[in-house]
């Protein structure tokens, strides 16, 4: 059993102690760490653990194997640093950092110190998200021409003025951050590395000040196309489709998948409910005890992070950015 300290205890925070506490025989929280402990005492009482405020008394403590980091994300490298220095292992939550350096001082320090870092993109965790994969592996839908995603919510109207998530320099290019990352990392663990950007951000509904409507272009290494769009103010959206030269396949709602080859029936399948919460950090657990490898490699973390980059840089210019 992985001992682990949950690092902020904000909504998303709880959403990942509730997902295993109690429930997994791989992880459990025995410890946090928060700027305002007044505001999660009683939770933390409710789970049975002690909360703080000294991130460094979480990582001198020998009891703790692990950190869990739900925590603004600029704060992400400094603190994955430390706690690799100290011999935690790191699950990360998405964004991993806010540059490609950032990212690479963090992986690197992970390396050093021998721990497992892991970024918390649940998608590729999901059984649906595995299908849609193995459609594209197993050559079903052909030559891959063109990939679309969407990832949208209203989470961005229940932002308050002041708050860390409406600052423009945590929430930059509008949905991103929060929704539409989700999708940059689906589409490069399905469709390899993306080459260049051209990104349209703008603030249309929202009161707080950082934008609401995100839509990007891309182009693959492979030549393969590709579309994200990244909506803050509207009902909740998730669909991911390939297009190929022998047909599509797509997720809807995570759930939801649906295959329509160029000949024969179309195929649909729901794949019910399912935790993917607690399926991500018990592979942050399976990691590491060594029994499985964590299924978001960290070059592939850095890529995405690079990616994220080269949103924020063309959102800014106008301009198509190559990714670095």
């Amino acid at each position: 059993m992985i001992n682990a300290a949950i690092v902020g205890l904000g909504g998303w925070a709880k959403v990942l102690v509730n997902s295993v506490h109690g429930k997994s025989d791989k992880i459990r929280f025995t410890a946090g760490v928060t700027r305002t402990v007044a505001n999660g005492t009683d939770y933390a009482a409710e789970r049975g653990f002690p909360l703080g405020d000294d991130y460094a008394e979480i990582l001198a403590d020998p009891a703790i194997d692990a950190v869990v980091l739900a925590t603004p994300h600029s704060q992400h490298a400094e603190q994955i640093v430390a706690a690799s220095a100290a011999g935690k292992h790191v699950f990360v939550e998405k964004p991993f950092t806010l540059s490609k350096a950032s990212a690479e001082q963090a992986v690197a320090a992970a390396d050093v110190a021998g721990v497992v870092m892991a970024l918390g993109h649940n998608r590729r965790v999901m059984p649906s998200w595995a299908e849609l994969k193995n459609r594209i592996d197993s050559g079903a839908l052909g030559t891959i021409m063109h990939v679309e995603t969407n990832m949208s919510g209203h989470g961005a109207t229940r932002f308050q003025t002041g708050g860390w998530r409406a600052d423009r320099a945590e929430s930059p290019a509008g949905g991103m951050g929060g929704m539409g990352i989700h999708m940059v990392d689906t589409m490069i663990g399905l469709c390899g590395p993306i080459k260049d950007v051209h990104c349209l951000s703008l603030r249309r509904a929202l009161v707080v000040d950082i934008d609401d409507t995100t839509s990007m272009l891309f182009r693959f290494e492979s030549g393969i196309t590709g579309y994200l769009g990244t909506i803050g103010a509207t009902t909740a959206t998730q669909r991911v489709q390939i297009f190929g030269s022998e047909g599509t396949a797509e997720i809807r709602q995570e759930r939801h998948f649906e295959a329509r080859p160029m000949h024969g029936e179309p195929e649909i399948v729901d794949f019910g409910p399912f935790d993917k919460e607690k399926a991500e950090l018990e592979a942050f657990a399976d990691a590491i005890t060594g029994t499985a490898p964590y299924p978001l490699p960290n070059d592939q973390a850095i890529h995405g992070i690079s990616v994220f980059e080269a949103v924020m840089k063309s959102a800014v210019s106008g301009e198509t950015v190559a990714v670095g």
